[in-house]
């Protein structure tokens, strides 16, 4: 186990945790800081990744801003109701498997999921954590990431009770809106603040980082 620093920030604009990822990244580099996970909710946003379909993939963002960014994957959303993990963490030589760390992100989703009595599991070939609770098959979490000499930065937006309109306005990660779900809508009511609290204690584990 390794320790990490673990921040909620509440509720805060996209771009200004952006900036945090990447200073947080530069000084984990330069040995200034420790890895950090961070928490947080974010006001409407759509986020552009790396995949040449995502500006094809924005269909009426409206008001809502969109970013582009240095991530792996297609368009998503942020908003109220969703919570956002961002592990800024360095890999040493026994965890540099960026395939491996993305199944991990998924594995902590769906323990968390699990302890709500959700079941969830990994889509083949797919990237993200869905669920067949109701009997259609819903995704709840999408995931990406980017890694600068070994340091990883952005990460998951987990469904809590998130208003699933906003995802109309885009095809999420190339699928059609009506394929995303939250907690909320499988499950009713949904603690969010306790939601964060496991998720950050599931990332913990199974990235092997406790908190400092």
């Amino acid at each position: 186990m390794r320790p990490w620093q673990v921040l909620d920030l509440g509720t805060q604009p996209y771009r200004e945790v952006w900036a945090r990822q990447l200073a947080l990244v530069e000084a984990r580099h330069k040995g200034e800081a420790g890895d950090t996970l961070l928490v947080v909710e974010h006001p409407h946003v759509f986020t552009l990744g790396r995949s040449r379909a995502a500006q094809h993939n924005v269909l009426a963002p409206g008001d809502v801003e969109v970013v582009e960014i240095e991530r792996g994957g297609d368009v998503t959303y942020h908003g109220p109701g969703q919570i956002v993990a961002y592990p800024i963490v360095q890999l040493e030589a026994d965890e540099r498997d960026l395939h491996a760390f993305l199944r991990n992100l998924e594995e902590a989703v769906i323990r968390a999921c699990a302890a709500l009595g959700l079941p969830a599991d990994r889509e083949p070939g797919k990237t993200g954590v869905w669920t067949s609770a109701s009997g259609a098959r819903k995704k709840l979490c999408s995931i990406g990431i980017a890694c600068r000499k070994w340091v990883t930065f952005h990460g998951l937006a987990l469904n809590a009770t998130t208003d699933l309109a906003y995802f109309r306005r885009i095809n999420p990660c190339g699928f059609e809106a009506s394929v995303m779900s939250s907690l909320a809508e499988q499950l009713g009511e949904v603690d969010v603040a306790a939601l964060k609290r496991s998720l950050a204690d599931q990332l913990g584990e199974v990235l092997g980082r406790y908190s400092s």
